[in-house]
């Protein structure tokens, strides 16, 4: 099992928009695949349930606290026989919640939103990360997302700059974009909607997939031709 951990401390960085996009490409690819939401505001999980019965199945968990029993273990279950798991998390989390996502976690992606505050504000998580969570001797891998761009911007050049200090890896950014909203909407992901509207969409979110799954990027000519993952993650 492939585990995927979207995080990051500051709230409204696209984290759920990261985590639905990525199960729906690998589900559409036949990937046994699932959803755990530590979230209380549950937004994958709603997501989830607007998708059709046409659409790939993708198996839900829900891992937010309660105020009862802290974690829910029947809700928290996912399938043996997953191949990739996404985590999507809340902001802010505790120290606790933090390990306990870090403990099953493969990769991390960190969407980060094109302001001054929201990039300070993920570079000291980042500190937090390799300090705290402990990423470096867990041999996790982490990546960084330019999320909600709204133009060809300089902003995250410094982010860029710090997080390559790192030997960590920043690997695209994201327009701001309808596409998305729709997805988020109608329950579907941007590799599953019409092909000609997404299509820079699906340009700008390949290297992503591509990192998740460690496979090696595109060359420049092959662009325009993307190829869907048609093999199983072990």
């Amino acid at each position: 099992m492939n585990t995927t951990l979207v995080i990051n401390a500051k709230g409204g960085v696209g984290k759920t928009t990261i985590a639905t996009n990525l199960a729906s490409y690998f589900a559409a690819n036949n990937l046994s695949t699932a959803i755990m939401d530590y979230d209380p505001q549950g937004s994958s999980l709603h997501w989830l349930g607007m998708r059709t019965r046409q659409a790939a199945p993708i198996n839900r968990a829900n891992a937010a606290p309660t105020q009862r029993t802290g974690l829910k273990s029947l809700a928290r279950y996912v399938p043996p026989t997953t191949q990739q798991l996404i985590l999507d998390s809340p902001a802010g989390p505790s120290r606790l919640l933090l390990q306990d996502m870090l403990s099953r976690t493969s990769c991390v992606v960190i969407p980060v939103a094109p302001s001054v505050m929201d990039i300070q504000a993920t570079a000291n998580f980042i500190k937090e990360l390799l300090i705290v969570g402990g990423i470096r001797y867990r041999n996790i891998r982490v990546a960084v997302v330019a999320n909600r761009v709204r133009s060809s911007t300089s902003v995250y050049e410094p982010l860029e700059r710090f997080v390559a200090s790192l030997n960590l890896s920043f690997l695209t950014r994201l327009l701001d974009s309808d596409i998305y909203i729709e997805a988020a909407e109608t329950g579907q992901g941007i590799f599953e909607m019409d092909p000609h509207r997404t299509a820079a969409q699906r340009q700008e979110f390949l290297p992503l997939v591509r990192w998740v799954t460690n496979e090696a990027p595109l060359e420049a000519s092959s662009a325009d031709n993307v190829v869907p993952i048609k093999r199983s993650i072990a």
